[in-house]
């Protein structure tokens, strides 16, 4: 089944709302260039979401959240629900990504949690799954991945799942430099494609695009994106650059 390619760009806690205007007024021709054979998304700091929301009215660039909180309101100090991005125009919200897990206590329950608050919002939820250096070097990656993506999906359907977006960022590899060669990312992401097709069926795991995350950048994303089951990148550092995101995007088409 052939899946379009999708690049996100996790701008994380980088640009204060003119440098991301100032970003987008880039983004926006040079995106527009590429056709539409590949869907762009950038997720803004939660500042930017409603200024950006205008800026790029018509513009073949979707809006991202980083996070969501589980409950659709309440006495949450300091969170954001999903119905708020929603009326923002957000189409995807990042869940579980391994700075969430690793700095403020995420797990894989409340990734759940959150995944089914932006499913109900209407919204899809791109799922992060990943492992650490040492589970790595132990070589219990696909156990770990398989846990965290069990973990994430607890209670979907296949209907459901089948339109998420998931994506796999080794954690030693994110902002490290450092990144999974081709074999490694292809190995997690079909075994990730495996583990669907038997938590669904083989038509649900076919339609699931798989992201590769971990110091993604225009010189290596040609040879990642190439691979059979990596179906796009979501992009750090590099997003914050119009040029290597650009290139990217580009190397995915």
């Amino acid at each position: 089944m052939a899946r379009r390619k999708i690049v996100a760009g996790n701008w994380k806690m980088n640009k204060t709302v003119p440098e991301a205007l100032a970003l987008v007024r880039e983004l926006r021709g040079a995106v527009a260039a590429l056709g539409d054979k590949v869907e762009v998304a950038i997720a803004p700091p939660f500042v930017a979401l409603q200024p950006l929301h205008v800026a790029l009215e018509g513009a073949p660039l979707q809006l991202a959240a980083q996070n969501c909180h589980w409950e659709s309101s309440g006495a949450f100090t300091g969170e954001i629900s999903a119905p708020m991005l929603a009326e923002l125009g957000c189409a995807y919200v990042i869940v579980g990504h391994s700075e969430r897990r690793q700095f403020f206590g995420e797990t894989d329950a409340t990734v759940n949690k959150r995944a089914k608050a932006v499913k109900a919002a209407g919204m899809t939820p791109i799922v992060c799954v990943g492992e650490t250096l040492a589970e790595r070097e132990s070589n219990q990656t696909l156990a770990v991945v398989e846990r965290q993506v069990r973990g994430a999906l607890e209670g979907f359907s296949g209907a459901d799942v089948a339109t998420f977006v998931m994506a796999y960022e080794p954690v030693w590899a994110i902002g490290t430099g450092r990144t999974a060669t081709t074999a490694q990312a292809q190995e997690v992401h079909a075994a990730i494609r495996g583990l669907l097709a038997r938590l669904y069926d083989e038509g649900t795991a076919g339609r699931v695009r798989i992201q590769y995350g971990g110091s993604v950048k225009p010189d290596n994303a040609a040879e990642l994106l190439g691979q059979p089951d990596v179906d796009g990148a979501l992009v750090g550092g590099a997003s914050l650059k119009a040029a290597d995101f650009v290139a990217i995007v580009k190397a995915a088409g």
